[in-house]
């Protein structure tokens, strides 16, 4: 599902330290993550979000990561490795036709897409699949960057969530992103 990749060595700048500063992932997620939950991670990279979501969600939770990029996902692992976390990481290999959650199919607890919607080739399904993943009542956080993203172009965005059955919750603060908080 992708349409304008990330390249692959972007992954390390996106994966960086010095990111946390100005986008902190366990400030973000706090709000949302819970021990003992499985999280959604779509267009996980190297795992900025990912690993601190594992931490997060403890030896008895699960963050499965999606990625188009097998590259993003080997590294994600190593990194998850090296933080002691592995063990609560799942990874997928999507493609550009599907994110390939049937065997999540209302099993997550919470979903996130960071810098990823504007990346893919078929919002609609992106949406539509996501929404299925879900359980009942799950919040799902998007959030574009207003660099690449213009303020019309997240609004299609959030339509098309709608369309698929998303309610907008919230609209939280988070940096230089437009942000929606979602629900199922």
């Amino acid at each position: 599902m992708a349409e304008r990749v990330c390249p692959v060595w972007v992954g390390y700048l996106l994966a960086s330290p010095v990111r946390k500063l100005f986008e902190n992932p366990k400030k973000i997620l706090r709000k949302y993550i819970k021990e003992g939950i499985t999280v959604l991670d779509l267009g996980s990279a190297m795992g900025f979000f990912s690993i601190p979501a594992a931490h997060m969600v403890g030896p008895n939770g699960k963050v499965i990561c999606i990625d188009v990029q097998e590259k993003m996902i080997e590294k994600l692992k190593k990194r998850a490795q090296r933080a002691g976390v592995i063990d609560r990481i799942e990874t997928i290999v999507c493609d550009e036709n599907s994110l390939k959650l049937a065997e999540c199919k209302n099993k997550i607890d919470f979903a996130f897409a960071f810098a990823v919607v504007h990346e893919t080739s078929n919002v609609e399904a992106f949406f539509s699949e996501t929404y299925d993943a879900l359980k009942s009542n799950t919040k799902f956080l998007v959030a574009e960057p207003k660099g690449h993203v213009s303020d019309e172009d997240f609004k299609k965005t959030v339509a098309i969530a709608e369309q698929k059955g998303f309610k907008v919750i919230g609209r939280p603060k988070e940096g230089r992103n437009h942000v929606v908080l979602l629900e199922k």
